[in-house]
């Protein structure tokens, strides 16, 4: 997967205001913790999670999306009806349909010939919307696009305390496939595209890779079943560490295709921007794809697992704090539950670019 004429021209996020800790989760949950045996602490120290971000209660994914694509659409500076299309890419939505996107659309000053749709793939919507507009860009079909996405993780954080809270019948061992959910924040990211002959960042997308493993579908699945749990909160269960070695394999596997794809086997990238998990994920993949830790830009410390928005958050946030001089590149390592895995490239070039 190639590209030669698409550009990232701008990337931003919206974080959410309200800071709540791990220990403040762990206040929450002292009588669980109490009854099992559990110590305090034992969040932050096996996530490296310090706090996360929640939105308002109430909140709607559109209401925040809407903000975060006119940012995005004002500081790429693109006229608005150059815009040809508008994706929303988040795990989280206002309702199963119309899409969200449609919402989002009515609100953003984008014209009515702009391709409106959601994209739905857990943790990498985000991901998948941007090579859904690039391919469109690169065959002439659009000019420009932008693909956005708001995670609302409060009710998913609340509804599982809840749960835990209420269980007579709650174990160490039972308790696990709940913890995931305990990592889970808040944040929006909207990532512009557009042709190289209308950039002025010069932040050439080359291309990529895809790859997937479905036979680990099952490690992590969520969604709302008020039957067992008696309200319309989604809940989540996962299989940490069966998760973990699945998508570091799988992650590992990627990188490789991605690399001989690209031409960068013995070039390894400047900087990269990873999914954002935890601590022992980061290591692992670091390890895994032999690379500099030193390079990577985490945030799940400060804003914890905000799911199809975490990789796109990173990237605004390092290139806000770091702008890359001409000739770095950027490698987005992305890897989402189901199993599946996008991994692109980009390479920052002087100036103002023109078409080939």
């Amino acid at each position: 997967m190639r590209y030669h004429h698409v550009c990232v021209e701008a990337v931003v996020h919206h974080p959410a205001p309200h800071v709540v800790t791990s220990s403040a989760i762990e206040e929450r949950l002292e009588p669980v913790y109490t009854r099992l045996g559990l110590p305090a602490g034992r969040l932050e120290l096996m996530t490296g999670i310090r706090e996360r971000r929640f939105y308002d209660p109430g909140t709607r994914p559109g209401q925040i999306s809407v903000q975060t694509v006119r940012l995005a659409v004002e500081r790429s500076g693109i006229a608005p009806d150059t815009f040809g299309a508008l994706i929303h890419g988040s795990v989280c939505r206002d309702q199963m349909e119309p899409a969200t996107a449609a919402g989002v659309h009515a609100e953003s000053g984008l014209p009515d010939d702009c391709l409106v749709l959601d994209i739905s793939n857990a943790c990498l919507g985000l991901l998948n919307g941007m090579l859904h507009i690039a391919d469109m860009i690169e065959l002439g079909r659009i000019q420009a696009g932008i693909v956005v996405g708001t995670e609302t993780g409060r009710t998913l954080v609340e509804g599982t305390i809840d749960s835990l809270l209420k269980d007579p019948d709650l174990t160490r061992q039972s308790i696990k496939p709940a913890f995931a959910s305990l990592t889970v924040g808040s944040g929006s990211a909207a990532v512009v595209l557009c042709h190289r002959s209308l950039s002025r960042s010069g932040y050439r997308l080359l291309g990529g890779s895809f790859l997937s493993d479905s036979s680990a579908h099952r490690l992590c699945a969520g969604g709302i079943d008020s039957g067992q749990h008696g309200d319309s909160r989604p809940r989540m269960e996962t299989d940490s560490e069966a998760l973990l070695h699945a998508g570091i394999a799988l992650a590992e596997r990627n990188w490789a295709r991605t690399q001989d794809i690209l031409g960068w086997a013995g070039k390894p990238p400047h900087r990269v921007f990873t999914h954002q998990v935890g601590r022992q994920h980061r290591t692992m993949l670091m390890e895994r794809l032999q690379l500099d830790p030193a390079i990577d830009y985490p945030t799940v410390e400060r804003f914890g697992n905000t799911g199809a928005a975490a990789l796109p958050m990173a990237l605004a946030m390092g290139l806000e704090d770091t702008p890359p001089d001409p000739g770095t590149r950027l490698a987005l390592l992305g890897i989402g539950s189901g199993l599946n895995s996008v991994m692109l490239g980009i390479e920052c070039e002087n100036g103002t670019t023109s078409d080939e």
